[in-house]
């Protein structure tokens, strides 16, 4: 089973040239524009000749990524989204290849040159692709997810941090490089951040749209940024947390943590970094034809560690508990130099039992977990 991670203003841009602008997003912002926030509806409508619009809608209560049609049910205001923007790069399952006999296999190419703007990202969702980037354009690439990372455009969004985001003690509630814009509120105006060739071809495309930023602009930006980091509810410290883990490997959380945990998976599934996925040979009936299909899995599951022979290196679910968060926050710290969590809050707010990451790892630093109002809130 594997588990394992493996300048024209036109749309129609040439191959050579989505490459460029996709490693341009390791250079940060090149310059800094603002755009009215009453025009932002006619600059959504000149995002359409880049690629088909994607934003947060709401939807039963929550917030979800989807392709708009009306600029209507756009909503850049929201809190997180069930799921990251991982399943547009890394698809909850997608079909690698098909096989067929006298023809061989046939790499599978649907939607792999499908254009999207995924307008209104929060930073810890653009650092989270970031990570990804890591591990997909590494020693294993992956061109499944390199060609869809360079055909989807990301326009960054600031948000309000609410008593379930941790992304200031994550490092993450900002970022540098990694999308094409970055809009910035600050009230009657966006400021905004340009970081690649691409967005600056947007910002060309929406002609007279666009003003300069003032002395004004800036001392406002600054003002809200300040605000901003003062309404953040909840912080952990993560200097020299891997080692903290080290030593706690044979706490007895664990086993509780195990006790409690219902291996269903939910928080790796909306996680913005988990990538572990699982590959099947999937055959017609009566056929030797088929295909080769990846799905997300997670560590949580109990097969996840199993192998030929009946083996199962995490069999209990305490163990497989402590392998998620140690390679969180100890295992990619190693290979990367930084913890693969963000800081979203998704997996606490999705968590059936309540497990809270917060209280696990201040915990295991001996520091009282204060359950206040974010405990009232699950």
């Amino acid at each position: 089973m594997g588990h394992h991670h493996p300048g024209s203003v036109s749309p129609l841009r040439t191959l050579t040239a989505a490459v460029r602008h996709h490693r341009d997003r390791n250079v940060g912002p090149v310059k800094t524009v603002k755009l009215p926030r009453r025009k932002l509806d006619f600059f959504a409508s000149v995002l359409q000749r880049f690629g088909e619009l994607h934003a947060p809608v709401a939807r039963n209560g929550h917030f979800v990524f989807q392709r708009v049609r009306r600029w209507s049910e756009a909503r850049l205001e929201y809190t997180r989204t069930e799921l990251p923007p991982k399943k547009y790069f890394l698809p909850p399952r997608e079909t690698l290849f098909r096989f067929t006999p006298g023809k061989g296999y046939v790499p599978e190419s649907e939607d792999l040159d499908r254009r999207i703007v995924l307008l209104g990202v929060h930073a810890c969702d653009i650092y989270s692709l970031n990570i990804l980037d890591l591990v997909f354009n590494g020693k294993y690439p992956d061109p499944y997810y390199q060609t869809r990372r360079r055909n989807i455009a990301l326009i960054g969004v600031d948000c309000i941090p609410d008593q379930r985001c941790f992304c200031r003690s994550m490092r993450a509630d900002t970022v540098e490089q990694g999308f094409d814009l970055f809009f910035y509120d600050i009230g009657d105006y966006y400021l905004t951040l340009v970081g690649t060739a691409l967005g600056d071809d947007m910002v060309l495309a929406a002609g007279e749209l666009f003003e300069s930023v003032t002395p004004d602009d800036v001392a406002e930006y600054k003002r809200r940024s300040q605000e901003r980091h003062q309404r953040f509810q909840l912080d952990v410290e993560i200097r020299d947390l891997p080692e903290i883990f080290e030593m706690e490997y044979g706490s007895e959380i664990w086993e509780e943590l195990g006790a409690k945990c219902l291996s269903c998976g939910s928080c790796s599934m909306v996680c913005p970094t988990c990538y572990c996925y699982d590959v099947a040979d999937e055959t017609q009936l009566g056929s030797t034809a088929g295909r080769r299909v990846r799905t997300w899995d997670s560590c949580l599951f109990a097969t996840h560690a199993a192998v030929a022979g009946g083996e199962n290196f995490r069999h209990s679910r305490a163990s497989r508990v402590k392998f998620r968060f140690y390679h969180k926050q100890r295992g990619f710290v190693a290979e990367y130099g930084r913890p693969s969590c963000v800081g979203c809050g998704r997996c606490s707010a999705v968590c059936p039992v309540g497990i809270d990451i917060i209280e696990v790892i201040n915990r295991l630093r001996g520091v009282e977990y204060a359950e206040t109002e974010h405990a009232a809130t699950r």
